[in-house]
C-alpha cells in the first residue's frame, strides 16, 4: 500500500510541473506568447526559444561565424510598429555573423538562413533588446518580429 501511494504522490508532482516547466522553457513572455501563436500559429521553434517561418527558401551554405553578410529587413513590435527596416529598395545592411555586431536573435537565426532565403523571425527578449530596451523605438522586454531577407554571404 505504501509504495502505491508513493507512486501516486510522484506522478501527480510530475504532472502539476510540467506547466511549470514549460513556462520556464518558453522564452516569450506569456501575454506575447498569445500573439503569437495566434498569429503564426505554424511558426517553427528554436532550441534557443525563437519562433520563425520560412517565407521564401534560399539555396547554398548557410553564413559560419565570423562571415560577412547582407541583408534586408523590416523589424516590428508585437502591435505592429514598425521600428527599423532597410527596404528592399535599399542596398542591404552588412555585418559579421557572430561578433556581437547585432543583436543575439539576429546572430543566431541567420547562422541557420541560406542565401536568398526570407524568414518570418519571431525573437524573444533575452535575445533582442532585454529589459534595456532600445528607446525611444524598442520598449523594455520587447518581443521583436522581423521579415529579415538574407541577400547574400559576402566573399572576401
Amino acid at each position: 500500500m505504501r509504495f502505491s501511494r508513493t507512486c501516486f504522490v510522484v506522478l501527480i508532482s510530475a504532472l502539476l510541473g510540467l506547466p511549470m516547466l514549460r513556462a520556464q522553457r518558453e522564452k516569450i513572455p506569456p501575454d506575447d506568447l498569445e500573439i503569437v501563436e495566434k498569429n503564426w500559429p505554424d511558426a517553427k521553434k528554436t532550441v534557443t526559444g525563437m519562433r520563425y517561418e520560412i517565407l521564401e527558401a534560399g539555396h547554398g551554405e548557410s553564413p559560419k561565424p565570423g562571415a560577412m553578410v547582407a541583408v534586408n529587413y523590416v523589424g516590428r513590435l508585437l502591435d505592429g510598429k514598425v521600428f527599423d527596416e532597410v527596404s528592399e529598395t535599399q542596398p542591404p545592411f552588412k555585418f559579421r555573423v557572430g561578433r556581437d555586431q547585432v543583436i543575439l536573435g539576429w546572430d543566431q537565426i541567420l547562422q541557420l538562413m541560406k542565401p536568398g532565403e526570407k524568414r518570418l523571425v519571431i525573437i524573444p527578449p533575452e535575445l533582442g533588446y532585454g529589459s534595456r530596451g532600445a528607446p525611444p523605438r524598442i520598449p523594455r522586454n520587447a518581443t521583436l518580429v522581423f521579415m529579415i531577407w538574407l541577400r547574400e554571404v559576402v566573399n572576401e
